[in-house]
């Protein structure tokens, strides 16, 4: 099975403000939340995890699989999505023409990244790469297979796995601490 997980809250979720690759910990309510989906999911099995390298990710892993024998493995290929300048801004919906707003309501128009920003081929490129070389294999062996990333780099990998197109890719709201089994 391959299962998805987004990491807790922290100060940026919120207020409200892209975080991309800045690499800020979980706040106490992020901790929080991961203790209770460990104890919610205690019965799902994994034999491995593999998370982002970014510490709200990492925390998230290591709280949520404290107390069992379960290997956390980091992948750069995890990473979340890159917002460049846009990183750090608060409520960039609000800001009219801000590049950032068309990627999260109109996806399919986000064909251009801001300067220094990753694209959407960019995403699904390094995240398929994971699932294809990484997680199918392992799924097709009969492991059980958890990752625990971000918003974007978690939608792109349901995505793919899903078969939905770019104009879908929020679709399936992926929650903070919430368990997705994906197959």
């Amino acid at each position: 099975m391959l299962y998805i997980m987004r990491h807790g809250k922290t100060d940026l979720n919120i207020l409200h403000k892209l975080q991309g690759r800045t690499d800020i910990p979980l706040n106490d309510d992020g901790r929080k939340m991961a203790e209770e989906a460990r104890e919610l999911y205690k019965d799902v099995h994994f034999d491995v995890c593999y998370c982002s390298p970014l510490v709200r990710a990492r925390e998230t892993a290591e709280i949520f699989l404290k107390g069992r024998d379960i290997p956390i493995i980091t992948d750069e290929r995890l990473l979340e999505m890159c917002f460049g300048k846009y990183e750090g801004t608060a409520n960039c919906f609000e800001i009219p023409d801000c590049p950032i707003k068309v990627m999260f309501l109109e996806p399919e128009k986000y064909t251009t990244p801001v300067e220094g920003a990753e694209s959407f081929d960019e995403l699904f490129a390094r995240t398929g790469d994971f699932l294809e070389n990484t997680a199918k294999p392992l799924v097709n062996e009969g492991k059980d297979v958890l990752i625990i990333g971000h918003g974007a780099m978690n939608s792109s990998i349901v995505c793919q796995v899903m078969g939905l197109p770019i104009e879908k890719f929020w679709s399936q709201g992926i929650e903070n601490c919430k368990l997705m089994k994906l197959m």
